[in-house]
């Protein structure tokens, strides 16, 4: 084989990682992928939400130009090879980082998004080939037989990021939020602590002024958390009063509706369990009535953007996320299909369990 059908060979590889790369960051749909791709990928980084949304859109339309710009007969020896290695030298040096401090290889590293997830080792070792590849090219010393053509390279780069622009319009992070009917806000199952107390209440009044003497010397002794904030008040005002169930839900994905399912489940079983609140990422939303369908059963629900919606879920963490509050504090998150997914055994379980038993 001769370098120069070497040479191309080499240059489709690198231009079909580029354009997968920049493609998969766009799946399932533009905004939500980049989106996704911002706050766990880049806020970590320490990417403020001001400039993280213009950063993502060029940073996959350089990946995009880059790709393209390899399948065209343009000189690339001198500015594209270079910015390539650097770039693929930069994502190698952050991911060892970032594998080095977790001190793990767990979790998706976003190089293809969640179109084809990749561990940080298996990113490290793709990113070392292309490495290779790239110097390779470099090595063959195929001269270039066209003339510079900086006007055409300047216009395919800019078309690419602006592409990217117009497929993910940069969204304003402070969206309001879309409430329920009142009906459905209103539709408060009772508590436990509200049984407890309408029992006590009536107990307390047929009590004759001598008992009362006796009972006042008698310390009863509450076997729960201490009541603080949680922060999520600003999207249900009772969220910390009392035990609750918060989810994170994304109305079309498939295993949320199942978790909502098992906890219409589970409120059927037990007339005590905790109320159901749910928040719901702004991605197809118009899947939300089907949603409650499958789950039997429809509950308050708020529906926020999808940068807010990752902040608030928190840690990194993946939907579906289901939240055990009791009096504003954080009993326990399942979050994701992995190790921390939703037990809905575990959970009815725990909500039956006095404070003290938890911890």
């Amino acid at each position: 084989m001769n370098k120069y059908a070497l040479s191309w060979i080499i240059r489709i590889i690198i231009a079909a990682l580029f354009i997968v790369s920049a493609v998969a960051k766009l799946y399932p749909s533009p905004y939500f992928a980049i989106s996704t791709f911002e706050v766990k990928q880049l806020y970590p980084l320490g990417f403020s939400e001001n400039i993280a949304p213009y950063f993502s859109r060029f940073l996959i339309g350089i990946e995009l130009a880059l790709g393209i710009l390899f399948l065209l007969p343009v000189k690339i020896r001198k500015v594209i090879t270079p910015a390539s290695i650097l770039l693929l030298a930069v994502f190698t040096i952050h991911l060892a980082y970032e594998t080095f401090k977790t001190g793990g290889n767990s979790g998706n590293c976003g190089c293809f998004g969640s179109l084809l997830p990749m561990t940080p080792i298996e990113a490290i070792i793709k990113n070392i080939v292309a490495i290779g590849l790239l110097i390779w090219l470099l090595i063959l010393k195929i001269p270039d037989t066209i003339k510079s053509r900086l006007w055409f390279t300047s216009t395919i780069t800019l078309a690419s990021i602006l592409g990217i622009f117009m497929l993910a319009p940069i969204r304003p992070i402070e969206t309001p939020i879309e409430n329920t009917t009142l009906e459905e806000i209103n539709a408060i199952v009772p508590t436990v602590e509200d049984s407890l107390f309408t029992d006590s209440t009536e107990i307390a009044s047929e009590i004759t002024k001598d008992t009362v003497k006796k009972v006042e010397e008698i310390k009863e002794v509450v076997d729960e958390p201490k009541p603080t904030k949680s922060g999520y008040a600003k999207f249900y005002a009772d969220i910390d009063k009392g035990k609750k169930i918060l989810c994170f839900f994304a109305p079309g994905c498939d295993h949320c509706q199942h978790a909502a399912k098992e906890l219409t489940d589970l409120r059927k079983k037990n007339k005590n369990f905790p109320e159901v609140k749910i928040i719901f990422m702004n991605e197809e939303a118009f899947k939300i009535p089907e949603f409650f369908k499958i789950a039997e059963a429809t509950y308050p629900y708020k529906v926020i953007e999808i940068i807010p919606f990752w902040n608030e879920l928190g840690d990194n963490r993946n939907t579906p996320g289901v939240f055990y509050l009791w009096n504003g504090n954080k009993i326990k998150m399942y979050d994701g299909i992995d190790a921390n997914q939703f037990d809905a055994k575990a959970l009815e379980k725990m909500v039956k369990q006095p404070y003290s038993k938890i911890k």
